[in-house]
């Protein structure tokens, strides 16, 4: 079912999609495995380089958004156009953030959230931070601790505003993103 939100305002949207923490679980790994094999399908397995299982819920032992991150990068013809409307047959909400050809939302609704979130970013095949980062957190688990009191503090301050939550984060992120970039050389280069 296609998700409208064109009628609802930015502050409703921030009341109803607010930033939430919750301890790991285990069962986000097996629900992230269920929808890569959905987005094969949808997507078709020739269109994918690589897919990956990215975000702090593919980190062991730390809190979480539970909102399952997946990076599906994707050949250079990829049909954009074909598949966000597939997509959105399919119940999901479209999006277009910067440095993703495009993302896809599910388990948003003009009512809130409704089952499991996840967030398909859609890219060529590259070499992506996100990868570095998680491979640095599930390697240092120090570093991981770090994360996490920082989210907790900044839920705090960030409770209705994702984005602030998010761009909050950048500097953290950006610091151990370097590091790991420089301990695993071109692990992900293409």
């Amino acid at each position: 079912m296609k998700q409208d939100f064109s009628n609802v305002s930015e502050e409703r949207l921030a009341e109803l999609f607010p930033v939430i923490l919750e301890p790991h679980n285990p069962e986000w790994a097996k629900l992230y495995i269920q929808e890569e094999e959905r987005i094969c399908r949808l997507f078709g397995e020739e269109n994918i380089v690589r897919i990956s299982h990215i975000g702090s819920t593919a980190v062991k032992g730390i809190l979480a958004k539970p909102t399952i991150d997946i990076l599906a990068e994707v050949v250079q013809d990829f049909d954009i156009q074909g598949i966000t409307g597939r997509m959105q047959n399919e119940g999901y909400v479209v999006n277009r953030p910067a440095g993703d050809l495009v993302m896809f939302l599910k388990g948003y609704t003009s009512q809130g959230f409704l089952g499991q979130a996840f967030h398909i970013h859609v890219r060529y095949s590259g070499d992506w931070g996100e990868l570095y980062f998680r491979d640095y957190l599930n390697g240092y688990p120090s570093t991981g601790v770090e994360y996490e009191q920082l989210k907790v503090r900044l839920k705090g301050e960030y409770l209705h505003d994702r984005d602030g939550y998010t761009e909050a984060k950048g500097e953290l992120v950006r610091r151990y993103t370097n590091l790991a970039r420089l301990e695993y050389g071109e692990r992900y280069k293409p």
